[in-house]
């Protein structure tokens, strides 16, 4: 359905649905519950994205983690709506806990092969690629800055 509205004026309301949901976070004290995928290809590079809406920083994807939905399951649903690739051997490798917009966010890592062809829907996801660890395009999110080197070991990178 979302199909239908015009792409800048659905990046328009992804923008101010974002806002809304930072100010409901930091006010409810909500406990949050995510998750981020690492996903390689066959030649070692992270599949990364760029959000219509956020900071604008190159992350891994992932999302939300639904009421009584398995994390792995959620991994696997959230890196398809937002790039189109299945995962191969998809495992979860840590859960970390992290500040995110006045409360904490439980996020649970999940790591595997990509399969498929990477393709943003323009709206959402505006950008993404595969990069190699050592050839992070910029700007990279602070998290994803700071926790990659620990993740790759963990993931067996």
């Amino acid at each position: 359905m979302f199909h239908l509205i015009p792409a800048p004026l659905h990046r328009t309301a992804l923008r101010l649905a974002h806002a809304v949901r930072r100010r409901w976070w930091r006010l409810a004290q909500v406990k949050l519950n995510g998750c981020r995928i690492l996903a390689f290809d066959d030649a070692g590079r992270i599949l990364l994205i760029r959000h219509s809406y956020g900071s604008g920083n190159w992350m891994l994807p992932g999302g939300g983690i639904g009421r009584r939905e398995d994390p792995l399951d959620a991994a696997l649903r959230e890196l398809v709506e937002e790039t189109g690739c299945r995962l191969e051997r998809a495992r979860v490798f840590a859960v970390v806990e992290e500040p995110l917009y006045g409360t904490v966010n439980r996020v649970h890592l999940v790591t595997g092969r990509a399969l498929g062809t990477p393709r943003g829907d323009g709206r959402e996801v505006i950008e993404l690629g595969f990069f190699a660890p050592d050839a992070m395009p910029q700007p990279l999110s602070p998290t994803l800055e700071r926790g990659l080197p620990g993740w790759l070991a963990k993931a067996g990178g």
